[in-house]
């Protein structure tokens, strides 16, 4: 009977045959890449905690990735994800920047060279981004540079256990041989790490690839998340909090009884927005962190005597003034949920720019963001709208940080994009000819003045209600002018006219209500507002771009 003699498998190699075992090992090899890109990640953090928020590579890529995304794509974004859309945007970078890691970890078990090479050219990318941007710098490019190299030396590390060299009767004697000190050396174990992955006969240390990996979870979570911990000390909310706020000269008025008719109907927006739950829109990944004490806003172009203020000098002035606003993106879309109303404390915008002697021949105010966003507003619109403010308060507090914190430009009558540059730094006087803002660029309008605008809150489309008696009501506005009647209609009946809430100021929406008696079946609901100067909504509809959306909102019901 044939002896059958059993030979012992070098523990360092699968269990399984040749082809399963380059199965695993391609597999562990993308686990690699995935891992040495979140330990570059983790050390980039850290690094930006020395540097700023804004120069993780993370949020470069991001800004970078808005300012270089195609409008459509950008406008698909917000009318998909809304207030969400950064959010959206850095889940979307880290999950490229995971399969790039995939890609260069099975790059790097054939190449070392290569997988290195993939790993310098994602710190490059993180550098340029942020070293290009507006408010960046040359310091900004450190976290995406340091990440990279760390990550470099992390791949190597990863990608060695898989590929340990076996003995090999056929072998290179020149492989077993003693190699001097000088050989051994830094400079040859580098050299001997890059060419590993060409290396024939190589076999797998599991137990070390596993022990490397936990070691580079650990460095990554340790380094991410002491870099995050530490970029809190960037963060200005304990010292905005601690402001007290100035009072106006000139107070908002009362609002009358029965003004808001929210708390009696369920579903209708608020009169009055929360500061949580105002809608935020642009383009900042990492919110500009300004200390009041550090605040300063200056004055350039063409004025006679530009001047540069601290957040207190505008807290003494002595005509301070509160006003209601309601404020819109002009990203909302017909029935879109991006406008709110708040109690603003401020400057007078108009008084501020003729004391500093702003000349005649500017049509335009570029306002500079702290983080080097450009918004261009008519210059004639800030010294002739009343209401048109420098505001450093909101709802009764400091402004919160995510809407501009200390100071932001306000003028009714105006979309966001050209009159209510947040984190404001910079007036520059100047003209429409000699500077594009940062929206002009992109083709939207230079100028754009809020349409008259009416929306359905309730009842909400295709939910379904019991027939009978059910209030209709929502929103409508038209800024510096206000709102004289609101008309509903439903399915082929006439027009009928809307209750409207109480006037209180021309810059402030105004709530309509609507009783009516809702047969079974499905049921069409249209909206449509006229301005105090006689103009009535549009139902011409068009899309957000480039000046605003227009036309009548309608919702389908469903009454059982």
């Amino acid at each position: 009977m044939p002896v059958v003699t059993m030979t012992e498998q070098d523990p360092r190699t699968t269990s399984g045959g040749k082809g399963q075992s380059f199965g695993v090992r391609r597999l562990l090899a993308a686990l690699a890449g995935l891992l040495a890109a979140a330990v570059a990640l983790g050390v980039a953090e850290l690094v930006a905690a020395l540097v700023g928020p804004a120069s993780s590579p993370v949020v470069a890529v991001g800004d970078a990735a808005i300012t270089l995304t195609p409008e459509p794509v950008k406008a698909f974004a917000i009318r998909t994800f809304g207030e969400n859309d950064k959010i959206a945007l850095i889940i979307g970078t880290l999950i490229v920047i995971a399969l790039y890691a995939l890609v260069i970890g099975l790059v790097g078990l054939r190449s070392r060279r290569l997988g290195v090479l993939g790993i310098l050219v994602f710190g490059l990318v993180g550098v340029v981004a942020a070293v290009t941007r507006p408010a960046g710098g040359i310091l900004y490019g450190l976290p995406a540079l340091i990440g990279a190299l760390v990550g470099a030396v992390a791949l190597l590390a990863l990608l060695s256990p898989l590929q340990t060299p076996l003995a090999d009767e056929d072998a290179d004697p020149a492989e077993h041989a003693v190699r001097s000190p000088a050989q051994h050396g830094l400079a040859g174990r580098l050299r001997d790490a890059l060419g590993a992955g060409d290396r024939k006969g190589a076999g797998m240390d599991r137990r070390r690839f596993f022990l490397t990996s936990g070691a580079a979870v650990g460095v990554a979570a340790v380094a991410g998340g002491g870099g995050r911990l530490l970029q809190q000390r960037f963060d200005v909310a304990g010292e905005r909090s601690d402001l007290a706020l100035p009072s106006p000269a000139s107070p908002a008025p009362a609002l009358p009884a029965g003004a808001d008719l929210a708390p009696g109907i369920d579903g209708l927006t608020p009169l009055v927005t929360r500061n949580r739950d105002f809608y935020r829109v642009d383009t900042a990944i990492s919110v500009p962190q300004i200390r009041p004490s550090d605040y300063k806003l200056t004055l350039t172009g063409k004025f006679d005597s530009p001047n540069t203020y601290t957040l207190q000098d505008l807290f003494d002035r002595d005509d301070i003034i509160e006003r209601d606003i309601t404020l819109t993106c002009v990203s909302n879309e017909v029935g879109g949920r991006l406008a709110g109303t708040a109690r603003w404390l401020g400057v007078p915008l108009g008084a501020f720019l003729r004391e500093n002697g702003i000349g005649d021949d500017s049509d335009q105010l570029v306002c500079t963001s702290q983080d080097g966003m450009t918004i261009g507003a008519p210059t004639r619109s800030a010294l002739e709208v009343d209401d048109a403010m420098l505001a450093f308060g909101m709802n009764g507090e400091p402004l919160p940080v995510e809407h501009g914190f200390p100071v932001r430009m306000l003028i009714p009558g105006l979309y966001g994009y050209v009159s209510a540059c947040k984190w404001l730094t910079t007036i520059d006087a100047t003209t429409f000819s000699a500077f594009d803002p940062y929206w002009v660029e992109r083709d939207w309008a230079a100028q754009a003045e809020i349409k008259v605008f009416s929306r359905i809150d309730t009842p909400a489309p295709l939910r379904a209600f019991p027939a009978g008696r059910k209030p209709i009501a929502g929103v409508a506005w038209a800024q510096t002018r206000g709102i004289a009647r609101v008309e509903v209609k439903v399915d082929d009946e006439d027009w009928a006219e809307a209750e409207l809430s109480p006037e209180v100021d021309a810059d402030l929406w105004r709530q309509w209500v609507l009783p009516y008696d809702f047969a079974a079946g499905q049921h069409d609901v249209t909206v449509r507002a006229t301005s105090s100067d006689g103009e009535t909504q549009t139902e011409e509809r068009a899309a957000p771009f480039p000046n605003g959306a227009s036309g009548w909102h309608s919702v389908r019901v469903v009454v059982r």
